[in-house]
């Protein structure tokens, strides 16, 4: 029988009824989102940036600010590399500040998202002053995520105020509609801000005001064109309202619109370039976001556990669908989003491309591939330049950064460069979408880069000759982040993901009707082995004391047989591994893509109980909170987690569905007869 999608969506629908700055609500398309607060609006931003900052943010809205008076910018050619010894020669990498401080902070600094700008509400009180956020009384805070469209209800010494946002699916359009006889007692209005960009993870800087440029372009009776001009960066802001409303430029960044009806409606579109299409009404723009919510819900993978008996599948399943959501209008668009996608900014409104898998690899799992790879166009446009890196440090291939933006640009950082379990993602990446759509269109699509990946990685790995192995590292940092580059060598982790990239690579070269690279097999057949030490395997091939002195961040050892098929592995020695890390590890400083991470090779393992135990454990990073975010402790940069989310959609699609290969039913939820699971349209792991 089929899913009844709109019940098993609706039920988790988020309402928030106490005022808590963890707990805004957002409306996005996947380029660009709002978050709101309590009103529904960014009405009380100063309350909401101790807990969950509330932006307007996309991936086209970029800032960087000059250096000083005298001087634009900085490019990597001004900054000194660090150099590490590896294999018999020297190897730089932009890791150091030491006497660079101002090139080495202002690069990783810009340029920094944008927010494009506030839309609150504007409220006074009977004696005229203004609301604080203490003056709300019964508030009701909600999400349809079936349409797209938020609602909130509250009050103001007795006089009620409604509102309803929504985005346009397809358009930087937000549109807003307001009731309330506040208005005619002119005791409310909205109120539109402009602030100058920062790296701050807030993304505002109010106290600038005269470095940046607000322009009237045109003023109708039903509309406001503006142009915004932040230095070198410029974009475009049209708002139209009600007609009979009034618009008032209160500042120089800031306006006021106001009604004498009791209701308003405002849309306002945010672009790049200039505008010169008519703006939607809000109704115009709430029905697209209807038509949009509902293809979105009806097709693509769904599951549903309705009737399970254990009592935990309820909140399992709220995860799920928020994160369902979360993703869609965070992580969906056409660059890889940074960590906290469109909320608010973490490391400056960057992006990470070692958690692109855990933002991304979900998508085509649960069916929506293409939402996947609107954002996967980005490596070939960054290809010169990932081949200028690898051959400046003397490698062949091309080498992906790691903290970036849409430049490509890698940032310095005293442990990002020396990342490497990037390099075989887009392998991962091409591979993953042919095995749900086994076509040339795929191969000929995504060859160059899943090439060039390979290159680099087989030119990477040294040979080791007095062992007669290839080797990776010094220097290198594993994903668990916590060790030194100087003695890093053979995680586990990357091993594996090593030996996998080069075999699918020439995979692919054989269906394209190429030879095998040679090379590329010789690497990845000699790779050494991966490393043990008393019966489970190590962080890397010096590290004996992972599971005493190394045992916090991530457990990537078990990543070898889960988030990969693991042909290096051995089974036993893999579950002894995983046991020791439930028995020792520090899981108050994990993080929030561990736990699903621990679940997919609980699942490869035949242990579906750890899996759940895995996916549901109670630790502080694997909170996820009312509005479904993935709240990383007491974290204040991260208090919204996405790869996490991401990890939880990817891990229970696998669990569902098992892997290429896999042959039993639900591999990842016991058959003890305490869950019933429906599932649609979920695709198998690699």
């Amino acid at each position: 029988m089929a899913i009844k999608r709109r019940d098993v969506v609706t039920r988790h629908n988020p309402k928030i009824t106490k005022i808590n700055p963890f707990y805004p609500l957002s409306v996005g398309n996947g380029e660009f989102a709002y978050t709101a607060d309590i009103t529904g609006m960014q009405t009380f931003p100063e309350v909401y940036a101790e807990g969950m900052p509330i932006c307007t943010q996309s991936h086209w809205g970029w800032h960087t600010e000059p250096v000083n008076e005298n001087r634009e910018s900085f490019s990597l050619d001004d900054i000194e590399r660090k150099f590490y010894e590896t294999h018999g020669r020297k190897v730089g990498y932009i890791t150091s500040d030491k006497e660079q401080e101002e090139v080495f902070h202002w690069l990783r600094q810009n340029p920094h998202r944008l927010h494009l700008g506030q839309i609150g509400l504007d409220i006074k009180k009977q004696d005229n002053s203004t609301v604080s956020i203490e003056d709300i009384e019964n508030p009701e805070h909600s999400l349809n995520m079936w349409s797209g469209i938020m609602n909130s209800i509250f009050e103001i010494e007795g006089n009620k105020i409604t509102t309803q946002t929504c985005c346009h699916p397809s358009n930087d359009v937000l549109a807003f509609k307001v009731n309330s006889e506040l208005f005619s007692k002119r005791r409310l209005s909205i109120k539109i801000s402009f602030p100058y960009g920062s790296s701050d993870r807030t993304a505002v800087n109010w106290n600038s005001e005269n470095k940046h440029i607000t322009e009237v372009i045109s003023q109708t009776d039903d509309f406001i064109y503006l142009r915004r001009i932040l230095d070198n960066d410029v974009y475009f802001v049209k708002v139209s309202f009600t007609k009979g409303a009034e618009v008032i430029q209160t500042g120089k960044h800031s306006f006021s619109i106001s009604s004498r009806s009791d209701e308003l409606e405002v849309s306002s579109w945010f672009s790049p370039k200039e505008i010169t299409a008519d703006i939607p009404s809000y109704l115009d723009v709430a029905n697209e976001s209807k038509k949009h919510w509902e293809d979105y819900w009806s097709n693509g993978g769904i599951i549903d556990f309705h009737g399970s008996t254990d009592k935990r599948a309820y909140e399992l399943e709220r995860r799920i669908i928020l994160s369902l959501y979360l993703m869609a209008i965070q992580c969906a668009g056409s660059l890889p989003p940074q960590e906290t996608g469109l909320t608010f900014n973490s490391w400056y409104g960057k992006f990470h491309l070692e958690m692109h898998w855990w933002h991304g690899v979900h998508f085509p799992m649960w069916g929506r591939g293409d939402l996947f790879e609107k954002s996967l166009w980005w490596y070939d446009s960054i290809l010169d330049k990932a081949k200028e890196a690898a051959k400046y440090q003397g490698y062949t291939g091309a080498r992906w950064p790691k903290m970036t933006d849409r430049s490509g640009n890698d940032s310095p950082s005293p442990i990002g460069p020396l990342l490497i379990w990037q390099q075989p993602h887009p392998i991962y990446y091409a591979e993953l979408l042919y095995s749900v759509n086994p076509c040339r269109e795929i191969l000929e699509k995504y060859k160059e880069i899943v090439f060039e990946s390979a290159e680099f990685m087989a030119s990477y790995a040294q040979y080791d000759e007095e062992n007669n192995r290839y080797v990776l590292g010094p220097a290198l940092i594993p994903a668990q982040e916590n060790h030194e580059p100087q003695i890093t060598i053979n995680p586990t982790f990357e091993l594996e993901y090593w030996a996998f990239g080069l075999r699918t690579a020439n995979e692919w070269r054989v269906r394209l009707g190429l030879e095998i690279n040679a090379e590329w097999a010789k690497v990845e057949k000699g790779l050494a082995e991966l490393p043990v030490g008393d019966g489970v395997y190590l962080a890397h091939e010096n590290c004996p004391d992972t599971y005493t002195l190394y045992n916090r961040d991530h457990p990537s050892m078990v990543g070898a047989l889960g988030i990969l098929p693991g042909t290096m592995v051995d089974k036993n020695i893999m579950a002894k591994t995983l046991d020791k890390i439930f028995d020792s590890w520090q899981f108050d400083e994990v993080w929030g893509w561990d736990f699903p991470m621990m679940a997919m090779t609980a699942t490869r393992l035949g242990r579906p109980d750890l899996a759940i135990k895995s996916l549901l454990l109670d630790s502080p990073k694997n909170e996820y909170l009312a509005n479904g975010h993935n709240k990383q402790a007491d974290r204040a940069d991260l208090p919204v987690y996405l790869p996490g989310n991401g990890g939880l959609l990817t891990a229970i699609a696998m669990m569902t569905v098992g892997w290429k290969g896999c042959t039993d039913q639900l591999p990842g939820f016991p058959k003890d007869g305490t869950w019933k699971v429906q599932w649609e349209n979920l695709n198998p792991m690699l």
